[in-house]
């Protein structure tokens, strides 16, 4: 069967050796998809690159400057570029490639966090038949975090042939059922809006000079030392260049079983930001408990106005390739299931 491949598959594919998942852990392998974990090694590097036709590791010494051991821990600084050898390797099959991205707490940190391969002229593509190591690059952009080795930081999901829907086939899915709560605008994907209405916050925007997130302190941060909430003014917000968002959107969204996601920036000419950081929305999400789509944003060369119902971004559905066993938030530590507006798991409520 073609399309993304399932939790049953990705544990198939770890039992025949296609996937190198040593003393994998509990919850790693997901309803559409596979955690992957920090090695013991975290590279400063001077610059963001990819290897070319070349290996990670034979291009490394041209860009490092220094190297530290993750197991005890270690504070990732705001604003430097480091690469970090994964615990998860491939030998994929000849008809199987893959696709990573941030997981959605990761993005939520402004945690630029990017996949890299062997040979790779892209960040997070992994061509079909690739047999290698992977890397994460992870430039903090806004806080300083401590990480360890073992995080779960990025993830990656496996595709066997064409999987993406075309306008038409995502118009009869959601006649079937329901995508969206409303009116479904459908044009090269699911279009979304932001949502800026009422009197109380629509958004936190990030702190510029704050202290240090422990990655693995959950719900224990208080949001005031690192977000500055926002409220909308006659339903609009101005973005100011260079600083990080956490918004929402207007829509709840709906990902059948049968069925994957993924969040795409919206076409350039719409405006002077970038929404998506992390975009992987699996089989289940909002089923049965409506939930909003989170969005992470940055405005880019000059303030930009957002309009309460502005159109900001697009979701491209994929065929699963059957559906998984469990799906998102149905008995798994689902931690944004029937979401609104709301920050990453390491923080407290507001």
């Amino acid at each position: 069967m073609q399309g993304v491949l399932p939790d049953r598959e990705i544990a198939a594919l770890i039992e025949a050796g296609a996937l190198a998942v040593p003393d994998p852990d509990e919850g790693q392998v997901q309803p559409a998809s596979l955690d992957l974990r920090l090695g013991d090694v975290a590279y400063r590097v001077r610059a963001s690159f990819l290897p070319g036709e070349a290996r990670v590791a034979d291009r490394l010494g041209e860009f490092e400057m220094h190297r530290f051991p993750l197991t005890d821990g270690a504070v990732l600084e705001k604003g430097c570029v480091y690469l970090v050898p994964l615990r998860e390797s491939l030998v994929l099959p000849a008809d199987v490639s893959a696709v990573a991205n941030a997981k959605s707490s990761t993005g939520r940190l402004d945690l630029l966090t990017r996949t890299v391969a062997d040979g790779g002229t892209e960040f997070d593509r992994v061509p079909a038949g690739y047999d290698g190591p992977l890397w994460a690059e992870i430039c903090p952009r806004s806080f300083s975090v401590l990480a360890r080795a073992g995080m779960r930081l990025n993830q990656i999901r496996f595709r066997r042939g064409a999987a993406v829907l075309d306008d038409d086939a995502l118009r009869a899915l959601h006649a079937r059922t329901p995508l969206v709560d409303g009116e479904a605008v459908i044009d090269d994907g699911l279009s979304f809006s932001v949502d800026l209405d009422g009197g109380g916050i629509v958004g936190w925007r990030a702190k510029p000079h704050s202290g240090v997130i422990h990655l693995d302190r959950l719900a224990h941060h208080r949001p005031a030392d690192f977000w500055e909430a926002i409220r909308a003014e006659d339903r609009r917000i101005v973005l100011d260049p260079g600083a990080f968002y956490i918004l929402v959107s207007r829509e709840a969204v709906t990902i059948p079983p049968d069925h994957a996601a993924e969040m795409a920036p919206y076409l350039p000419m719409v405006g002077e930001f970038r929404v998506h950081y992390a975009g992987f929305f699996d089989p289940g999400f909002g089923v049965g408990q409506p939930a909003r789509g989170v969005l992470e944003v940055r405005a880019h060369e000059a303030p930009f106005a957002l309009e309460h119902g502005q159109a900001v971004g697009r979701l491209v559905y994929e065929r699963m390739a059957a559906e998984p066993s469990t799906l998102y938030g149905a008995g798994i530590a689902s931690n944004y299931q029937g979401q609104g507006l709301k920050l990453s798991k390491h923080f407290a409520a507001p």
